[in-house]
């Protein structure tokens, strides 16, 4: 379990702020992290080591709501906020919209919806960064046949072999 350490605490050495400690493992985070290390939520079934390197990766990945709100506020016409969340997209639309002023109105009204978007953020970033740790990443596989003539698989709806060039017959279910 974490703790937070007094000012005092951090090393041996009064530094003024406070920062997380991970007792079982050595380890110190940053004053800024983001997220609250009593909910073991995504660090539930790690070890001292896989839970430390979680912290370091998420204290990299994480995103701040204030910068976000600031982003939103002073920058939001022209789509930082959106660039800052990695909505590429979204953001390079507001940049061509900039002109108009409009964006300008929504980045003013998505200064107010920029917490939550953090947050959304952050907590796929700490599911990500969970499920690659543990080794439970998704994978999406497509099922697959084998060629008649070279044994290799081949997608289900592929009308040749992608190996040997072979034609596959259709599979029809009976």
């Amino acid at each position: 379990m974490a703790v937070l350490a007094s000012p005092a605490s951090v090393n041996g050495t009064a530094t003024g702020k406070c920062a997380y400690l991970l007792p079982e493992s050595g380890l110190t985070l940053g004053e800024n992290a983001a997220m609250p290390l009593n909910n073991p939520i995504y660090t539930a079934n790690m070890n001292p080591q896989q839970r430390a390197w979680f912290y370091a990766e998420y204290e990299r990945a994480h995103k701040d709501e204030v910068v976000g709100v600031l982003f939103a506020l002073f920058l939001g016409c022209f789509g930082i906020h959106h660039f800052y969340l990695r909505r590429n997209g979204w953001g390079v639309l507001y940049l061509l919209f900039c002109w108009t002023g409009i964006t300008a109105i929504l980045g003013f009204i998505e200064c107010f919806l920029m917490p939550g978007r953090v947050r959304d953020y952050n907590a796929t970033q700490a599911a990500y960064i969970a499920s690659h740790i543990l080794g439970t990443a998704t994978v999406y596989n497509t099922p697959t046949t084998q060629c008649a003539v070279c044994g290799m698989p081949t997608e289900l709806d592929a009308a040749f072999c992608p190996h040997c060039g072979n034609p596959i017959a259709p599979n029809i279910p009976a």
